[in-house]
């Protein structure tokens, strides 16, 4: 593999078999450390030849169940179980991971919103394009573990389809979907696109790419842990890169259910500043025109609440957690059961 510009560094030899734990070396001159760089943590396991599996969690600090899920695999794998090479990065935006935000605190910016990156930006687009430029092409799979983060909970869900995928891609995709187990899959229509994420930018190298989101709320949430590590288990399994044990409370894989969301109106967003009152939960159906919740204002308590309705009807897949919520904060996710079905 050709060699790229990228200013980070490791002393991890991808090519050689065994099993190496490392850091990726992120250069960070600040007053404190002249010549300092951030340690990424960064893990190889290789046995022969075969498939290459890209695992990354960490992408926003603040989602934890693909952190734990990644960091108790570590501690299992033994290239004794593995055919071809596992690559895991299981804090993949460092700075943002160790402090918990679901963005760097080094410069504010989102990794997941600025791949491919640049080998000479800022310290996140210089992660962004270390990840694309030397992982990205070494995998043939990646599995991206995302959750809701800090301000979101989601039920457990991969992220099945984007409208930009290619046909023989997205095939394979949807095979992992089902192998996954997760109980629900979502399906991203093109007015749903976000550029600049990790999944959009392995995809357009030909990397076939499953995403989730599990849980979320700024903690850990252990039957999206479960299916999280279960899933992923699964997955590396079945393209054969593993052959690691099953473990005794793995369940059978599910096939998920397939929602997607074709237009904005899946979104409830909060309409002023207060506190925000929900009146559903997670996986309740709701109707076009229902009640989703009130914003209260107790700088103003006389004020009557503001009612919060949805404008769609669907499952509530995915829902805000902090009380206090902003004027075009997201309250509420929805999906509407697809009519395509994963063959």
């Amino acid at each position: 593999m050709a060699e790229t510009d990228t200013r980070l560094s490791t002393q991890i030899d991808f090519d050689r078999d065994g099993k190496q734990c490392d850091y990726l070396r992120l250069p960070h001159s600040v007053h404190r450390s002249a010549y300092g760089w951030l340690p990424v943590p960064l893990v190889c396991v290789k046995n022969g030849e075969g498939p290459t599996v890209l695992l990354t969690s960490g992408v926003h600090g603040d989602e934890y169940e693909g952190q734990v899920t990644l960091t108790r695999l570590i501690h299992t794998l033994e290239p004794a179980d593995v055919t071809g090479r596992i690559i895991i990065l299981p804090m993949a935006n460092y700075p943002a991971a160790k402090a918990g935000l679901r963005t760097s605190p080094v410069d504010e910016l989102n990794l997941n919103r600025v791949f491919p990156g640049k080998h000479d930006g800022r310290l996140t687009e210089m992660l962004a394009h270390y990840i694309d430029s030397e992982l990205t092409p070494r995998a043939d799979y990646m599995l991206d573990l995302h959750s809701g983060g800090s301000s979101l909970m989601y039920l457990p869900t991969t992220i099945l389809r984007d409208a930009a995928n290619p046909p023989d891609i997205q095939e394979k995709i949807d095979e992992l979907g089902r192998v996954f187990g997760a109980p629900y899959g979502f399906l991203f229509p093109a007015v749903q696109g976000m550029t600049g994420t990790n999944m959009r930018a392995a995809i357009s190298r030909g990397v076939v790419v499953l995403a989730t989101e599990m849980g979320g709320g700024g903690t850990v949430t252990p039957e999206c842990l479960r299916i999280c590590e279960a899933g992923t288990r699964r997955v590396l399994r079945h393209v054969g890169v593993w052959h690691g044990p099953v473990e005794d409370d793995e369940e059978p894989a599910v096939e998920p259910r397939l929602l997607t969301a074709e237009s904005w109106e899946y979104f409830t967003y909060a309409s002023e500043d207060g506190l925000f009152e929900p009146v559903v939960e997670l996986g309740d159906e709701v109707e076009k025109g229902q009640l989703a919740g009130l914003i209260h204002t107790p700088e103003t308590p006389w004020r009557a609440p503001t009612e919060v309705h949805f404008d769609a009807t669907g499952l509530v897949v995915c829902k805000r957690i902090p009380g206090r919520a902003e004027r075009g904060d997201c309250l509420f996710h929805l999906g509407a059961d697809a009519e395509d079905e994963i063959k």
